[in-house]
């Protein structure tokens, strides 16, 4: 595999998909070309404030908490249409999102496994049911962003989660889970009765 000119091959996850996850991959499933192998196309952070209705303000918490974890500014998402019952008027600014390439997604994900999730309480690993989607991409929710350092708890003043969508371009969520899982993402683990 040729390396990209974006600088992810110093990566540590880049570097051990390249060098270990992608010939396991090929091994597993028996893929007759190398372009079969599935690969991480972005990473998707979401985090909707339905609070920004009354609080014109709380769309900046967000705004500055995916700002310091993604290192690009997100995109604010508006309203696409009016809802009297939620006093939700089009155009209102309603979320935030960005979504992460290249060296970016690859730097989010190695801090992501290394620091962020063990600093979740009580975890134990990701659902591997429920958060795949047929195709092979994978979504899961952080309850409280300040599991990342980088996030400034005085700066806040109200601690939000956010939601972590993983597009692969596997097609079966079996190719989907053994490209993350070989990635270093840490799913649940089955229980014996």
């Amino acid at each position: 595999m040729e390396s990209n000119t974006l600088g992810t091959e110093k990566n540590r996850v880049y570097t051990k998909y390249l060098n270990e996850t992608h010939k396991s991959l090929m091994e597993r499933f028996a893929y007759k070309n190398v372009m079969q192998v599935p690969k991480l196309q972005k990473i998707v952070l979401n985090s909707g404030v339905g609070e920004a209705i009354q609080n014109s303000k709380a769309i900046d918490d967000v705004v500055y908490t995916m700002t310091q974890i993604s290192g690009q500014k997100p995109k604010v998402t508006k309203a696409k249409k009016s809802i009297a019952a939620f006093k939700l008027r089009e155009g209102m600014p309603i979320g935030c999102m960005v979504t992460l390439r290249n060296h970016r997604m690859y730097e989010f994900l190695d801090r992501l496994i290394s620091v962020a999730l063990p600093r979740v309480a009580d975890f134990r690993g990701l659902p591997d049911k429920k958060g795949f989607d047929g195709r092979g991409n994978y979504t899961f929710g952080i309850k409280e962003s300040i599991v990342f350092p980088e996030v400034n708890l005085d700066k806040l003043q109200r601690i939000r989660g956010l939601d972590v969508t993983f597009v692969t371009s596997a097609i079966t969520n079996d190719e989907g889970k053994a490209l993350l899982a070989g990635l270093g993402l840490p799913f649940r683990k089955k229980q014996e009765n």
